[in-house]
């Protein structure tokens, strides 16, 4: 097993004070200039030595795929949680992360007794917690919740490609790579892009001056 003890340490000293549905919590699209935030909520059985559980950034996508498989196979539970592009222009990223991760805390069944979350802050649920930053890289739980979150994001990601295939969100999935901002330059935003996110702001404000001069 190539699991570290260090991955197993706030998992393990939790059920060692009698918790025994510990769930972890994490988010993936924060980022992004487009699509949705998704968050995952996994509630692991306890010791579980799952080979490759790592922070979802440090592995590849082939590899967060095969453990995205084998965590849904063996999780006493697992859920996802949604904020869509309109949530988070209403409220703004940080607010609209933090309803992803409550939606898919919520929709754990059975319910969990303790929440790990990774980042700083607390989602507005009635559960004891604790937010852990770079929790995703610390607790077996929040990493199965990174993995599950990101694959999830990329699953649509990859849909919103079919939409609107110009701007290759299935390659960059939404993220501002070079060939993204390229093809918002050429392109403009379309209704997955975030108006509020500096390029697209910045493209709709020269747009509406644009508009504005011609107009005068």
């Amino acid at each position: 097993m190539d699991v570290s003890a260090g991955l197993l340490h706030f998992d393990d000293q939790l059920r060692h004070r009698g918790v025994a549905l510990l769930a972890g919590v994490d988010e993936a699209g924060r980022g992004p200039l487009a699509g949705p935030v998704v968050a995952a909520a996994v509630i692991l059985p306890a010791g579980l030595l799952l080979p490759g559980l790592n922070d979802s950034k440090k592995i590849t996508a082939v590899k967060r795929e095969a453990l995205a498989r084998q965590i849904k196979k063996i999780a006493l539970a697992w859920a996802v949680g949604v904020s869509t592009v309109g949530e988070i222009e209403r409220m703004n990223i940080h607010r609209a992360s933090l309803l992803a991760m409550q939606r898919a805390v919520s929709g754990l069944e059975p319910a969990p007794e303790f929440l790990l979350i990774d980042g700083r802050h607390k989602i507005d649920l009635a559960l004891p917690q604790q937010p852990l930053v770079g929790g995703d890289g610390v607790s077996a739980s929040i990493a199965a919740a990174s993995i599950i979150a990101k694959v999830t994001r990329d699953h649509l990601m990859q849909i919103c490609d079919l939409l609107f295939p110009q701007y290759g969100f299935a390659a960059h999935k939404g993220y501002p790579t070079p060939a993204h901002l390229h093809a918002l330059s050429v392109y403009g935003p379309c209704p997955l892009h975030r108006a509020g996110f500096r390029p697209v702001r910045e493209w709709l404000e020269n747009r509406k001056n644009l508009c504005g001069r011609v107009a005068e």
